[in-house]
């Protein structure tokens, strides 16, 4: 199966520890929430859902980091999450894990990679 780049906001637009990037994407044959965000200078993206109960992450639009700015935070069940891999390392998920989506910072641009 090819890979297929798609740009989902300009560099500019993910300032560390701030405010994410919405979009959608194909996962398991339907379109889902994900977000993009930008910490100790990369960019990770991940689906916006809950690895505890399958519900959206962010307290308001585009919000998912903590009060401190270290961690992603679940508005609903308060799970943290280390936002380099995902992991939850604190709350009623503790041990599961964000699922990850391929992203790269070029020309620019923030791009998803995507499966077609």
């Amino acid at each position: 199966m090819a890979a297929r780049k798609r740009l989902i906001c300009a560099a500019t637009e993910l300032a560390e520890g701030g405010k994410a990037v919405l979009f959608k994407t194909a996962h398991e044959n339907r379109m889902v929430p994900g977000f993009a965000v930008r910490h100790r200078g990369a960019v990770r993206a991940y689906l916006n859902r809950c690895a505890h109960v399958a519900m959206e992450l962010d307290w308001r639009p585009g919000e998912f980091f903590d009060q401190s700015g270290l961690y992603l935070i679940c508005a609903t069940h308060g799970a943290l999450y280390a936002p380099e891999s995902g992991a939850c390392i604190d709350g009623p998920c503790r041990g599961g894990a964000l699922v990850r989506l391929a992203v790269e910072e070029s020309d620019g641009g923030i791009f998803l990679i995507e499966d077609q």
